[in-house]
């Protein structure tokens, strides 16, 4: 599946929250001619349109595997997380900049302040409540593992992206009423502008973060440790093997893995033996570690594998690979 059903219902609460606060914001810049507004508007059409594009990626991810993708789709989750933060950066981020900036060029008084006011804490509070719930998701995923190291080692990219999006919107309402108070209280509106420009700047970074963690994941993640030692626990404990020659696996969706291993099987067993011993294998990984979907398993001798890697090697140094 790509993405659960808590995945799920943290991008719709986020949708919703964005949508309104989205019109709301629009309409008091429209108003009070502020730049940080205005900004914060445009950040709120974004992320909306982010989390549409996350349901989206869900969807078209969730598609079983045809001739053209022996796979499946899984990995489109992925792609379309990347797209989001491409969006971030490039709307988001460069409108807010450029919005303050021609504010600098152009100032422009703002009006009816006090509607700014009671727009952004109402966004705030609903930012909130969206950002809740989503860190609420992710803080029951991620175990004992520290946010940082969670969010590096999740194969889920909904959660997190959306925890960042939500992370930016309440920094950024925090800076859009600075500079609005800031502007009233000194009478100068470059502090207006400058708030906007701070607001581009927090999600260029939000962008830069969310787009070096889908690359990873685009690439190809392979399983955790966890996963990787569980599987050598069960390889080990079948009768008959010798230590795994090697054990590849790669996440084509967060819960879709497949797992390539080279085993080297003691002399003596016959062939049914051997695959009995691959099935038994495979059917208990599976059981214990559902997420993998696909499991191939080679017989192969310790001197063969290791054969096989030298002249990986050399032709790679040789520049045929």
């Amino acid at each position: 599946m790509a993405g659960s059903n808590a995945s799920t219902k943290v991008i719709y609460a986020a949708l919703a929250g964005n949508f309104l606060i989205a019109v709301t914001k629009f309409a008091a810049a429209a108003y009070t001619g502020s730049s940080a507004m205005l900004s914060e508007a445009i950040h709120s059409v974004v992320d909306t349109g982010n989390q549409g594009l996350l349901l989206l990626g869900m969807r078209r991810a969730r598609r079983p595997a045809d001739q053209a993708h022996p796979f499946g789709y899984g990995m489109e989750l992925y792609f379309w997380a990347f797209v989001v933060a491409i969006m971030v950066f490039a709307v988001g981020a460069g409108v807010s900049i450029y919005e303050g900036i021609d504010k600098l060029r152009f100032p422009h008084v703002i009006s009816n302040a006090h509607i700014n006011y009671f727009v952004l804490v109402v966004a705030f509070v609903f930012e909130g409540i969206a950002w809740t719930i989503a860190f609420r998701e992710f803080n029951r995923i991620k175990g004992p593992r520290g946010i940082l190291s969670a969010v590096s080692r999740s194969k889920d990219p909904t959660i997190f992206t959306v925890l960042f999006e939500d992370t930016a919107a309440m920094l950024g309402l925090i800076v859009a009423f600075a500079g609005i108070a800031l502007a009233q209280l000194f009478d100068n509106d470059a502090f207006d502008a400058y708030a906007s420009i701070v607001i581009g700047l927090i999600l260029a970074t939000t962008a830069a973060l969310l787009a070096r963690e889908c690359k990873g994941l685009l690439i190809g993640e392979g399983a955790s440790a966890a996963v990787i030692d569980g599987i050598r626990h069960i390889v080990s404990g079948q009768p008959g093997i010798l230590p795994v020659n090697e054990l590849l696996t790669m996440h084509f969706g967060p819960e879709d893995v497949l797992l390539n291993i080279s085993i080297d099987f003691a002399d003596g067993l016959s062939s049914a033996e051997v695959e009995t011993a691959i099935s038994d294998m495979e059917k208990e990984i599976k059981r214990s570690f559902p997420e993998i979907k696909r499991v191939f398993i080679e017989a192969q001798s310790r001197f063969g594998h290791e054969t096989g890697l030298e002249s990986d090697i050399i032709d790679a140094a040789r520049g045929k690979i």
